[in-house]
């Protein structure tokens, strides 16, 4: 069972993204702020679960959760940024929407970059305190809330994307570099939706060229 909270007296928002390895689309980060009391035993890694149990359990995420929200960041932004910052503009995306303010932030993995909340004047307030955990996802309620809900939001992304360049085999991959997703980039070339930054045919070579 995956522990409640970490930092027990005060609000936290957990905090994980989805779509970081892929060659193509958006990268998609979720914030999640639960009840202190919240008990899920379903909640785990959004890897783990099923597609059928993750879009169950975000159904149960959205109607219990204090507050949740998506962030983007786009295939452009990431080719500007790099995809290591990119995540980390996705997640505080996301935590500038929550209609409730964290005191504080658990995100997976093992670096962030400090989020300064934006105030009612549209300034930023000084960073919230936060912690980085590896595999924070199978440890803690509220970022396997948030890999579920940044899963599940970016999978439909790409279904919608995979019927407008059915190509990549997208709606099996979702981006992810997989041998169809580099045969159709082989023979039409690239979308408007990869990453120009990316080692897209594998081989150290891009094709910059969409037919």
């Amino acid at each position: 069972m995956l522990e409640p909270h970490y930092y027990k007296d005060l609000i936290e928002a957990g905090c994980d993204e989805a779509g970081r390895g892929c060659l193509a689309g958006s990268v998609y980060a979720a914030a999640v702020i639960l009840p202190a009391d919240y008990n899920n035993p379903a909640l785990n890694d959004s890897k783990k679960i099923s597609p059928r149990k993750r879009y169950a359990l975000r159904e149960q995420i959205q109607e219990q959760a204090l507050a949740w929200a998506v962030g983007i960041v786009t295939p452009e932004e990431i080719d500007k940024i790099n995809i290591l910052h990119a995540s980390f503009l996705a997640m505080h995306r996301a935590l500038d929407q929550l209609k409730i303010r964290p005191q504080a932030i658990i995100v997976d993995g093992n670096h962030f970059d400090p989020y300064r909340p934006l105030l009612e004047d549209g300034s930023r307030g000084e960073p919230l305190p936060f912690t980085t955990i590896i595999k924070g996802d199978g440890h803690y309620q509220s970022i396997a809330a948030a890999s579920i809900l940044a899963k599940t939001y970016r999978d439909d992304y790409m279904d919608a994307l995979a019927k407008e360049y059915p190509y990549y085999d997208w709606e099996s991959n979702k981006g992810y570099p997989t041998k169809k997703h580099r045969e159709g980039i082989r023979q039409h070339g690239i979308s408007p939706f990869h990453r120009k930054s990316y080692n897209l045919l594998g081989t150290g070579e891009l094709s910059l060229d969409f037919k």
